[in-house]
């Protein structure tokens, strides 16, 4: 699976994206920010407050229960403004 990060969340992460092999372990959106977050003290940073955190599964945007099972990626980003 490929992961993306946009934003603040590239920059906490310190990549663009990432490609995993997705554990068993893993069957929602949150379980996968979870994992992710234990990566590293920079996926650490970006995935400490959900409630600054967007993500889509297979570029349709998704809520945190949402499954990735067969989802080939996931992106992870701040809420979007428009002006």
């Amino acid at each position: 699976m490929r992961v993306l990060y946009f934003a603040w969340v590239r920059e906490r992460v310190g990549a663009e994206t990432e490609e995993i092999a997705l554990p068993q372990s893993v069957r929602t959106v949150a379980d996968l920010a979870d994992w992710l977050a234990r990566r590293s003290p920079g996926h650490r940073a970006a995935f400490e407050d959900r409630n600054r955190l967007r993500a889509a599964v297979d570029q349709a945007f998704a809520p945190f229960d949402a499954s990735v099972a067969d989802a080939q990626e996931v992106a992870f980003f701040p809420p979007v403004t428009g002006g």
